[in-house]
């Protein structure tokens, strides 16, 4: 990947964030968009190896678009500062867990699984943690896990100020409505998503040796988010 590049813009991005100036420099975006589409399709191959699931999806379904949403927003800047993609078994806007590549200068990482889940689907999740324990400790609670991701802490917030490694994003402060505040397994109980994340310096994203560590990332985690998915997979 050419991560200079990319950085060069999404830095120029950030300084002249505005419609006129991303015009000007469409040539630019699309040429940084193409090289980072061509290294996921390539890192892609590389997940596909240990799943399946997503080994036939291409890159240019994954990569979000540079508009960002502004309707509930207070900041109305019109572009994103990032380039990102999900690569997941249903697309980028499925709600299945996936491996999530973040590109932003200062602020980018590596992360796992679904952040948005619904009420219902999230209560199936917690029950499934509960009924099948042993499988979900093996998942999570590995030496591998615990060193790359931690264990449940608290609110992460968002990109800027989350931590340099984490597990979830966000917590009840108490046990979920119709759970056992007692349980053993409330640290995963209290979680109101199943996502974990590992901050990673831009300038390893030059070449392609940052598919190596982010590889070893989303295998660890792989278990994890396929347990989610095992549940997920009954609503979609």
């Amino acid at each position: 990947m050419d991560a200079k590049r990319i950085f060069k813009f999404l830095g120029e991005l950030t300084r002249h964030n505005d419609r006129v100036w991303f015009k000007a420099h469409k040539e630019e975006y699309l040429a940084c968009r193409a090289n980072f589409e061509a290294s996921i399709q390539q890192f892609i191959g590389r997940l596909g190896t240990f799943d399946p699931s997503v080994a036939s999806i291409t890159a240019a379904d994954c990569i979000y678009r540079p508009q960002r949403d502004i309707r509930f927003s207070t900041d109305k800047s019109p572009y994103k500062r990032h380039i990102s993609a999900f690569v997941c078994e249903r697309g980028r806007k499925s709600i299945r867990g996936g491996y999530y590549i973040h590109l932003e200068c200062g602020h980018s990482l590596v992360a796992i699984g679904t952040p948005w889940l619904p009420t219902n689907i999230l209560t199936a999740c917690r029950q499934d943690i509960l009924g099948r324990p042993e499988e979900w400790r093996d998942a999570v609670e590995s030496s591998k896990f615990l060193k790359y991701f931690g264990r449940p802490g608290g609110a992460a917030g968002d990109f800027e100020s989350m931590d340099e490694k984490g597990f979830g994003i966000s917590y009840l402060k108490t046990a979920p409505k119709g759970f056992d505040r007692d349980s053993d397994m409330l640290p995963y109980l209290r979680m109101k998503d199943y996502v974990v994340w590992q901050r990673v310096d831009d300038a390893s994203f030059d070449g392609d040796g940052w598919m190596d560590h982010a590889e070893e990332l989303c295998r660890t985690a792989q278990p994890m988010m396929a347990f989610i998915n095992d549940v997920i997979a009954d609503y979609d």
